[in-house]
């Protein structure tokens, strides 16, 4: 670390955008650009992650501007909520830049329930899903796989669960990419990640990982929550994780393989953690195949949980576990790169757009938005924290203009872990939540603290921004009734 963020010159742009100059260091590619309102923007300047803004411009090959949404906080080189986009001939690909969580990401499932019907029954409902969805650090799965299955997984993602009776076909034209990244490589994934992940497809995790069921409390947007299947008062379930012990272990794997060649080659570099590899390079090629690889996992990860979210639902409720009764409105995911061509200055520009805790907001008309929701754009899925409100949103136009079809992907951290913990306890935190109509189902009651509202920025305060800034237009807002962590 270096300068705080108090020390950084910015500039305002209009009510929601701010610059870092160029000017504020000689290895700055590009100006940062940072997306908050007033009170956000004092927030942002408590931590490093304004820092990092202005380290990710030094990148090689980076266009436009360094990017951070609303909640940016400080991460792994990149700030978490930062965008980067490089040339696909010029530049680098960084895997600080997408995390250690490849593909972390949020899934929707729809209901045909109001909360009524499910009011009289949520601690039985809590009860089943916390039996049903492995949880808790380093926990098992739901199923455990051979190396050949693995690789399979690694290759085909939630196709491969489908096949194997984890829900349905159309479930698959529902989630970016299909459920699958092109260019998966087994071969480029080591033992360690192999192992790790060999016991672990299907389950959440801990951490910021959750299962929630909430009810929509608020529509912003009549016609465009119609289409996406959403309507007042309805029951909603979604999901939050990502590619667990393997994805952690391919993106250790290839930042040690970074920071050799950066070193090797004698290259010079703002942060150690921006380790970077050429993407004309064989190691970035093997990179990528790995993070594609890890990608899927998370997909079918996420697919296998799915299916333990029906099954619980048909238990409690006397149903079929059937795609009819919960349908999958959309599956987005926040740390990935992707090869995709924008607008740079008049000329049009393949680039590697690196989303660390970024999700992508194509808009109406864009060919990748599943054809169900074409008219009205991508669905933007916003977790917020267990004790208010989460949102769906649809992306805007401003997206491709902006900030290369990307907008924020939760609440963000205001506090540390260990701030949190000091400022509330779990005790106090459950009966808070309890009073609030939230019931809590949590494999380790002494991290729950670490996850508790007082930790997080205000969501609405943060979808407010890019809805403003015309980066995706709000749908409607979610509020938990019952939620499972690790």
């Amino acid at each position: 670390m270096s300068d705080s963020g108090e020390k950084i010159p910015l500039q305002r742009i209009d009510a929601y955008r701010w610059r870092i100059p160029r000017t504020y260091r000689p290895e700055m590619r590009v100006p940062g650009i940072v997306y908050a309102d007033e009170v956000l923007i004092e927030q942002i300047r408590q931590d490093n992650s304004l820092q990092q803004v202005a380290n990710v411009a030094t990148l090689p090959g980076i266009v436009g501007h360094s990017l951070a949404m609303p909640d940016i906080h400080w991460g792994y080189g990149f700030p978490v909520g930062g965008v980067a986009a490089t040339d696909v001939e010029t530049g680098v690909i960084s895997p600080g830049g997408i995390g250690f969580d490849i593909n972390c990401g949020v899934r929707l499932l729809a209901t045909d329930l109001s909360y009524q019907e499910v009011r009289g029954k949520g601690d039985r409902l809590a009860d089943e899903l916390f039996r049903r969805l492995p949880c808790g650090v380093g926990g098992k799965g739901m199923r455990s796989l051979s190396e050949g299955e693995l690789r399979e997984v690694m290759v085909r993602g939630a196709a491969w669960a489908v096949e194997q009776g984890y829900g349905f076909p159309e479930d698959l034209e529902l989630m970016e990419e299909n459920g699958c990244l092109a260019g998966a490589n087994p071969g480029a994934v080591s033992k360690t990640a192999i192992q790790r992940g060999a016991g672990q497809l299907g389950s959440l995790g801990s951490g910021n990982h959750f299962c929630e069921i909430q009810v929509v409390d608020h529509v912003y947007d009549e016609q465009a929550a119609s289409v996406l299947g959403l309507s007042q008062g309805q029951v909603v379930a979604t999901l939050h994780c990502g590619s667990r012990g393997f994805g952690h272990q391919v993106a250790e794997d290839f930042i040690r393989i970074a920071e050799s060649r950066i070193a090797k080659e004698h290259i010079a570099i703002v942060d150690r953690q921006l380790a970077y590899l050429p993407l004309s390079s064989d190691d970035a090629r093997a990179y990528w195949g790995a993070m594609a690889a890890a990608a899927n996992f998370a997909w079918a990860n996420r697919q296998l949980l799915m299916h333990g979210v029906r099954q619980a639902f048909a238990s409690v409720f006397g149903r079929k576990a059937h795609a009819k009764e919960m349908p999958l409105i959309y599956d987005v995911c926040h740390n990935i790169a992707k090869i995709e061509e924008y607008r740079i200055d008049g000329e049009l520009r393949r680039v590697c757009v690196h989303r660390k805790g970024a999700t992508r907001a194509f808009p109406a008309g864009h060919p990748a938005v599943p054809e169900k929701y074409r008219a009205v754009g991508q669905p933007v899925l916003i977790p917020g924290d267990m004790g208010r409100y989460s949102f769906v949103l649809v992306g805007a136009p401003g997206s491709m203009e902006q900030s290369f079809g990307t907008t924020c992907h939760g609440a963000g951290r205001l506090r540390s872990r260990t701030a949190a913990k000091k400022a509330i306890g779990s005790k106090e935190l459950l009966a808070q939540l309890e009073a609030r109509g939230v019931t809590v189902r949590v494999h380790s009651k002494g991290l729950l603290a670490e996850e508790a509202p007082l930790a997080y920025k205000d969501a609405e305060q943060v979808v407010r921004v890019v809805h403003n800034a015309g980066l995706a237009r709000l749908v409607v807002r979610l509020r938990p009734i019952i939620v499972v962590k690790g």
